[in-house]
């Protein structure tokens, strides 16, 4: 509920600030005051996940108020890209994505609707060598995998040896 709230007064000022240039809010220092403590939120009897989550957007939410910027976002689907640069794409997004859960990804490439809401233009009609060329094999995707677990790993023993260094033992 908190961060839905939060979601919206961040819509709602962007909103506000587009219709009006010179808008200001009259209480800017106590509700900044508000979202900063929502933002280091650290209360023991909410789940790990919530509170994580509420920091980040109230994070988000008071750099909104504060500066009027957004985070952008970029969606990758296909060969495609759709970039989030306003809170109003950004709840436009997350509603899609819940109605449609794992169909999204489809529907951005092919469905005439989702794609007009997002201002994508008509669907790219691709043949099946072109999706070929641009898919990864899977040896390919296995080799970039194992690389990356193996710099995590050095990385982590990197970091492991210099936390036994630290001080005496008595």
């Amino acid at each position: 509920m908190r961060i839905a709230a939060g979601e919206t007064m961040a819509l709602l000022f962007e909103l506000a600030r587009d219709m009006c240039d010179d808008f200001e809010y009259e209480d800017m220092d106590i509700l900044c005051g508000k979202l900063k403590s929502l933002a280091t939120d650290g209360n023991k009897y909410r789940a790990k996940t919530d509170r994580k989550k509420q920091r980040s957007v109230f994070r988000d939410v008071l750099k909104t108020v504060e500066e009027g910027d957004f985070d952008a976002e970029t969606i990758t689907f296909g060969p495609e890209c759709m970039y989030i640069d306003s809170w109003v794409k950004k709840r436009t997004y997350e509603t899609f994505k819940e109605l449609l859960a794992s169909g999204i990804r489809f529907h951005l490439q092919a469905n005439e609707f989702v794609r007009s809401v997002f201002e994508l233009g008509p669907p790219l009609l691709l043949d099946a060598a072109t999706l070929k060329a641009t898919k990864t094999s899977r040896v390919e995707r296995h080799f970039y995998n194992a690389a990356i677990c193996k710099a995590r790993t050095k990385a982590r023993n990197k970091f492991r040896d210099k936390r036994i260094d630290i001080g005496e033992y008595v």
